[in-house]
């Protein structure tokens, strides 16, 4: 495996009516091709999000920013520096957090939700605390996240995070 000293290259998506962070760890090969989230075009991410909100399934980032904002969501990965080897969650190591505290202060963030194991392993281990906010697993969109089906992932999104989206 050939590791590489990665920082993560772009910045979190979030404005002050953004009331959901959904935490990622690290973006993929693609995604910081891209610069900008869950760009692997099997990942399940946008086409979970159209799902939930009943939109079409966003092409451009400028869409998919329009997306998630629109709906009060606050996107960003709890991984700001690392070593990985290609898009890998458990090849991550020599791990630096990104500062999540600009959007919590920024914005009345009322729940923080992970994106997968990954996510919220890296969350528990180096935010937790500092921050004093507890986070909850979601199943993972990523395509290695085979046993969950775009409907299967809908329903549990839904379930635990439109109860802190609404007004």
């Amino acid at each position: 495996m050939e590791y590489s000293v990665q920082v993560h290259p772009f910045p979190p998506l979030w404005d002050a009516g953004s009331r959901v962070l959904i935490l990622g760890s690290f973006p993929s090969v693609k995604s910081r091709e891209a610069e900008f989230f869950y760009a692997h075009p099997q990942n399940r991410f946008w086409p979970l999000l159209a799902a939930l909100f009943g939109a079409p399934v966003p092409r451009t980032r400028e869409e998919k920013a329009a997306l998630a904002l629109s709906h009060r969501l606050a996107l960003w990965d709890v991984v700001g520096r690392c070593e990985i080897a290609g898009s890998s969650d458990a090849s991550i190591r020599a791990v630096e957090p990104n500062d999540l505290r600009p959007i919590l202060a920024g914005a009345e963030i009322r729940a923080i939700f992970c994106n997968g194991g990954a996510s919220w392993d890296y969350y528990r281990r180096l935010c937790r605390e500092p921050l004093g906010r507890e986070a909850v697993k979601l199943p993972s969109t990523s395509p290695a996240n085979a046993r969950w089906t775009l409907p299967a992932l809908t329903d549990a999104w839904r379930e635990a995070i439109f109860p802190y989206l609404e007004a």
